[in-house]
Parts: structure tokens; C-alpha cells; sequence
């Protein structure tokens, strides 16, 4: 299934991910033995092209199966999170309501920022239990993208993987996270951003490879998104980063923040070495010097609430109580209309 003209709808279908079985499966446009003519490298089918390859290399499959019926029933799961075609809303399942409280989140985030946590905790405690399905799983692990529950309600999760490069955003993870965006907006499943980015990774590398299109790929879906669109800032929130992760700037619904939430151009030591680099560099004790700015703009600066008495954050939330306010948020936006300007479509930087 695949685009239509006229009146008619576009149904999600494989073509929109790629399931390869692994050991069984193999994609290339050339295979090993014209490599081998061409270029006289030796080369297996497998790693040239097998699942685990694509999976984790060069993100072509999003999802590599052990076997066939694994590979079948990974199919029925993802189809269970999408609506039949784009013209319905996406699924809500019977849900019991409970008590709502995560007091688990409250100590799931290091108070020392420098210290890493698995994004993945924080997913499980919103959503429904063994709920969420991660696509992508092992390509571009900084940015973490998958289907979920919330109190029955299909949503798309995307996240910054604290546990990987420190969350930063790179070329590839910015197109995974794009492309993902744009799949949930195209189907009218709702969005929910969890933000713990340090800010872009810097490097000839990233430079060279594109990473300003590449990032405003990931600003572009997010902007033309119309479905509701939640964020939740755990920790830091710095830079472009932090603009293009759903900030309020780019027209997200609602945008929470945790206390210790670091809301900021860049974070306060790289901040400090720039702002006082002529004080810190004349005093008599420099490291001192240094660590007595780093504290006062750590204080004045590194926070939610500056950010909050401008508007972009919405409210400052105790992270036990996230579940609880994500599942009133979504009910107010189920009927979210957008009315977006007469045109075939905008241009993606490409």
C-alpha cells in the first residue's frame, strides 16, 4: 500500500518499516561478488547486507528478527499501535484507571548531571505496563523512537538516551527521529518528547556530513507536525538542541519540565570559560575563579524557572506525578485541530 490519488487514503504499510529475519534476509543494490570485481573486497552476504547490518549500520531496516514468526508477530504488534488509514484517529484501548503515581521517577534521574540513566526506565514508569515498542532499536542509540501506551491511548515516544554519547543529537540520529516524527504525524498519533540533550555533537565529521540539514530535518517534522505534541524536559534542555527537541518555540502543546531541569544555552562550565574567560584567566586562582562562576550561573541560570516565567515551559512537575498529568494533557488534545495554509506540501531540508 502506498500513496493514492484523488479522494483516497494511505494506509500504514511494510514499506513504511522494514522487518528483515536475521541470518535469512539480506538487502544490497550490489551484492558481494560484483563488490569483490569492483572494488576487491571480500565480503559475506551478511555483513554486506544481513539484518543485523542494516539494523545497526545504516539504518535501512528498523527491525531485525530472529525468526519468521517473530518477524510475524512484530508486524501485528506495530499494526495494533496504527489507525487503518490517515483519514482515523489513532487507537485507544480499554483502559482501567488506577493510581497514576510513579514515585519510582522520582530517583530514577542522578542529581549530578554528569552522570548517565537509561532513558528506557523513564518510558516504561509513564506508560502502560510492556507496552512500548522501540523502533530502531540499535541504530543511532542516542535518540531513542517507539510506539506506546498512555492510559490506552497510542502515542509515538521520542528521546534522548542520557545512556549514549550523553544523549547528544548527531546526523543520524536526527534523521531517525525526523523520519519517525513525521510517520506518527502522517497517521494522527499523538506525540510525546522526553528531553535530556546535551546539545549537537560538534566535529569535522558531523560538519562535513551535513549536520545542519540533517538537524533542521528533525526541527522541520516537529514544526509541521499538527497532532498533539507533549514534551517533558528530565534534565538538560541546551542550545539548538533543546529548540529542536518540541520546544515551545516550534509550536509544541505543552512543554513540562522536571525541577532540576537545566534549561539553558549551553551548559554553565562551557558557558563560564567563554562569558569570564578574561576574569577567570586575571585572577590569582583561576580554578577557583572558575568554580566559584560556574556556581553562580549554575544558580542563576541553570533551571526551569527562568525558562517558565517566559512561557516556555508550562508547568514545573514533580517527576512522580508525570503519568498522571501526560493522560489529562492528551485527553484535553484529542480534538486538537490544526488549520494549516492551502499548499501541496513544504520542503524538507533534503
Amino acid at each position: 500500500m502506498g500513496p493514492c490519488a484523488g479522494g483516497a487514503v494511505y494506509s500504514p504499510a511494510i514499506t513504511d518499516f522494514i522487518l528483515m529475519v536475521e541470518q535469512t534476509s539480506y538487502m544490497f543494490v550490489t551484492g558481494p561478488s560484483v563488490v569483490k570485481t569492483v572494488t576487491h573486497e571480500e565480503i559475506s552476504s551478511e555483513e554486506l547486507g544481513g539484518a543485523d547490518t542494516h539494523a545497526s549500520k545504516s539504518g535501512v531496516t528498523h527491525f531485525a528478527c530472529a525468526s519468521e514468526v517473530a518477524c510475524i508477530n512484530d508486524i501485528k504488534e506495530l499494526l495494533s499501535y496504527m489507525p487503518q488509514n490517515c483519514a482515523e484517529e489513532a487507537p485507544i484501548y480499554e483502559y482501567q484507571p488506577g493510581d497514576e503515581k510513579r514515585p519510582k521517577l522520582n530517583s530514577l534521574i542522578p542529581e549530578n548531571a554528569h552522570l548517565p540513566y537509561d532513558m528506557k526506565d523513564v518510558i516504561e514508569q509513564i506508560c502502560d505496563q510492556d507496552c512500548f515498542m522501540e523502533v530502531h532499536k540499535n541504530y543511532a542509540e542516542s535518540i531513542i523512537v517507539g510506539f506506546a501506551r498512555l492510559a490506552g491511548r497510542s502515542i509515538g515516544v521520542v528521546a534522548n538516551q542520557p545512556a549514549v554519547m550523553a544523549g547528544v543529537l548527531d546526523n543520524n540520529s536526527s534523521k531517525k527521529g525526523a523520519r519517525f516524527v513525521r510517520f506518527c504525524d502522517a497517521f494522527n498519533i499523538p506525540l510525546l518528547v522526553l528531553v535530556d540533550v546535551p546539545g549537537f555533537l560538534p566535529g569535522t565529521d558531523q560538519e562535513w556530513n551535513g549536520i545542519i540539514t540533517n538537524g533542521a530535518k528533525l526541527l522541520y517534522a516537529f514544526s509541521e507536525a499538527t497532532v498533539p505534541k507533549v514534551t517533558v524536559i528530565t534534565r538538560k534542555a541546551y542550545g539548538g538542541a533543546y529548540d529542536v527537541m518540541n520546544s515551545k518555540h516550534i509550536g509544541a502543546d505543552m512543554n513540562f519540565a522536571f525541577p532540576n531541569a537545566e534549561i539553558a544555552v549551553m551548559g554553565a562550565k562551557g558557558a563560564v570559560e567563554i562569558i569570564f574567560k578574561k576574569e577567570i584567566d586575571g585572577s590569582e586562582n583561576p580554578e577557583a575563579k572558575l568554580n566559584e562562576k560556574v556556581n553562580e550561573y549554575a544558580e542563576k541560570f541553570a533551571n526551569p524557572y527562568g525558562a517558565a516565567a517566559r512561557g516556555f515551559i508550562d508547568e514545573i512537575i514533580q517527576p512522580e506525578d508525570t503519568r498522571n498529568k501526560l493522560i489529562k494533557v492528551y485527553k484535553m488534545l484529542e480534538n486538537k485541530v490544526c488549520d494549516m495554509p492551502k499548499k501541496k506540501h513544504g520542503n524538507i531540508p533534503m
